[in-house]
């Protein structure tokens, strides 16, 4: 046998409950007593028969959607999950929704009704489409005479003026109302809408029973065209809000929902233009610089100008084998200078000039001295300015 502290066997106890499925949800009748409404917003009391009690608290966000005013001694059909108090070792009822018994009924068929279509799919995230971006017709279905219709038209004049809107009047409330909604619906799907809304303003539960209805939710889920739901107010949820694409919290915002605004869509465009004229820009300036490459690389292949950058070539080059001829003229004429210098100064003339003789025998040979000479021999003796021949006579040797 297992022994438990206080803590543990609470904490068992409370697990074994929040196990349970059969305690997870459960509707539970009886009698409101011991009634406290704290000023957090929670409200805390005892739900009794004839026989037991049981405790329950009902937590602000919860109560805020209260109807009614819950007093001690009111009979009510209640929404609750089953829960420990694990600190206290108490089991308690965590209350969702409470209803006055006279309308328990209705709203435990609501909740069945739930529970078929959501089991349907009829509810499935996966099942609803997109709104369109740019709607050229809305479909309103909605009162005639009501002042939803005219909020939706204000909107939807003041957004989108160029938007055709074609409005399918239908009973919202009563008991044909159901049916009448269910054929505006499938009748909207086949006139050319791109988005549809179904909506009217607030009322008390009853008048919202339209917007529950069975054959209502099928129609919607059927429709082939995306449908917005706007029912009642902000805090008003009905089945065509859960099965409808979109759900929004009033008429009003239906119809800004459905389409955009035509201030946002000219800036849009106009930024959109922008960004295409840079774009174009870009693009020309790019096709511009390739063409401008591909003409230098065409005229670069003309035999024209091929020949022209030979001729070109053949011009600098004549140019320098000229240079070079100059210099290499100008170089040996300078040598040609200094070399007849030289000449000029070994030039025997010069040396006759200064009144020295050449003395030549009769073959033309010098005469290098008195002893290469004999008596009676012709000589030729050369001076600077001519010639003579004599006869020796006598040679006088040093």
């Amino acid at each position: 046998m297992r022994t438990f502290t206080v803590t543990e066997l609470n904490h068992y106890v409370a697990e074994l409950v929040k196990k349970d499925e059969n305690l997870t949800h459960i509707w539970l009748r009886g009698e409101i007593s011991n009634f406290k409404a704290h000023t957090s917003g929670h409200l805390y009391f005892s739900v009794k028969d004839g026989n037991s009690v049981v405790k329950a608290v009902m937590f602000r966000g919860m109560a805020g959607r209260l109807r009614f005013r819950p007093e001690d001694g009111m009979k009510v059909m209640i929404s609750a999950g089953v829960t420990v108090y694990e600190a206290g070792g108490i089991y308690q009822l965590n209350v969702w929704d409470m209803l006055p018994e006279g309308m328990g009924t209705v709203q435990q068929q609501l909740e069945e009704r739930k529970k078929k279509l959501r089991e349907g799919g009829l509810f499935d995230e996966s099942a609803k489409r997109q709104l369109p971006v740019f709607p050229q017709t809305v479909g309103v279905i909605t009162s005639g005479t009501g002042a939803a219709l005219q909020d939706i038209l204000n909107i939807l004049q003041r957004r989108c003026p160029v938007v055709q809107v074609k409005v399918f009047p239908v009973l919202v409330q009563g008991t044909q109302a159901a049916a009448n909604i269910t054929e505006a619906i499938r009748y909207a799907g086949t006139q050319n809408c791109d988005v549809l809304i179904l909506g009217r303003g607030g009322g008390t539960a009853e008048d919202l029973d339209a917007f529950n209805a069975e054959n209502v939710a099928y129609a919607i889920y059927d429709c082939p065209v995306p449908l917005i739901s706007a029912v009642g107010h902000e805090t008003d949820f009905t089945i065509a809000d859960a099965v409808a694409d979109r759900r929004a919290p009033t008429p009003s915002a239906a119809a800004e929902l459905a389409v955009p605004e035509t201030v946002h869509l000219h800036e849009q465009v106009q930024i959109m233009e922008n960004r295409l004229r840079q774009n174009y820009t870009a693009f020309l300036a790019g096709r511009r610089q390739q063409i401008a490459q591909m003409k230098h690389r065409l005229i670069q292949c003309r035999p024209d100008y091929r020949i022209r950058l030979q001729m070109e070539e053949c011009r600098r080059m004549t140019e320098r084998i000229e240079k070079s001829m100059q210099l290499c003229l100008e170089r040996k004429l300078a040598a040609y200078t200094t070399m007849q210098e030289k000449l000029t100064q070994l030039d025997p003339l010069r040396v006759l000039q200064r009144g020295y003789a050449a003395v030549y025998h009769e073959n033309d040979s010098l005469l290098s001295g008195v002893r290469d000479a004999q008596n009676g021999e012709q000589l030729r003796i050369c001076l600077h300015d001519g010639s003579m021949k004599v006869r020796v006579e006598e040679i006088n040797a040093v």
